[in-house]
């Protein structure tokens, strides 16, 4: 059984598209917000009920943090891409602490998962980590992003329980060594990001 023509013109193709990552502008940090919203409320639901999903992304999201200050205060990088003559569209964000080497946010738009983007993003950090001669990199995982941190190199070192607005969430502490390659891991298998 085949996909419709009409069907397959809504799925977004960025096989044939450039993703673009640059350094995050002010401008960007309502997208990073809207963003960040859509896709926990929507992939990650398929890992934590209705209730954890609201909680980590509530409905004020705007105000839940302040995202501007935040972004500026790490390396934050997004992704975008053309969407026909529109303009650039986000289809992802991430945020290394680079004092530590510690992966905070990292997400890609709730349309664009397993394109790529989450490989460019995870590269990008990589690469900034390296130019402050980190010898590890760090991430808490959600149950949803542990495999694609897994094929970036990441170990579990604890699976920990964590709360946040009245809700447990279990999710994972990760480590990747950067002392033993001078690239990333370049695995050709897809992507959760």
């Amino acid at each position: 059984m085949g996909w419709s023509a009409a069907a397959l013109s809504n799925i977004p193709s960025l096989r044939r598209q450039v993703i673009n990552i640059r350094r995050w502008e002010p401008s960007d940090a309502p997208k990073i917000a809207r963003l960040f919203h859509e896709t926990v409320r929507t992939v990650n639901l398929q890992d934590y009920s209705w209730a954890q999903v609201q909680a980590w992304a509530p409905d004020d999201y705007l105000d839940c943090r302040d995202w501007a200050q935040v972004q500026a205060d790490r390396f934050t990088v997004v992704a975008e891409t053309k969407k026909n003559n529109d303009g650039c569209v986000l289809v992802g964000f991430a945020e290394l602490e680079t004092h530590n080497g510690h992966i905070d946010c990292f997400y890609c738009h709730k349309d664009y998962q397993r394109m790529g983007v989450g490989r460019k993003l995870y590269s990008a950090l990589e690469e900034e980590a390296r130019l402050h001669n980190h010898k590890q990199l760090l991430v808490e995982a959600s149950i949803t992003a542990k495999p694609f941190f897994e094929q970036m190199g990441f170990s579990v070192t604890t699976p920990q329980t964590v709360t946040c607005r009245g809700q447990s969430f279990l999710n994972y502490q990760m480590i990747k060594s950067l002392n033993n390659s001078n690239q990333h891991n370049n695995t050709r298998t897809e992507d959760n990001g």
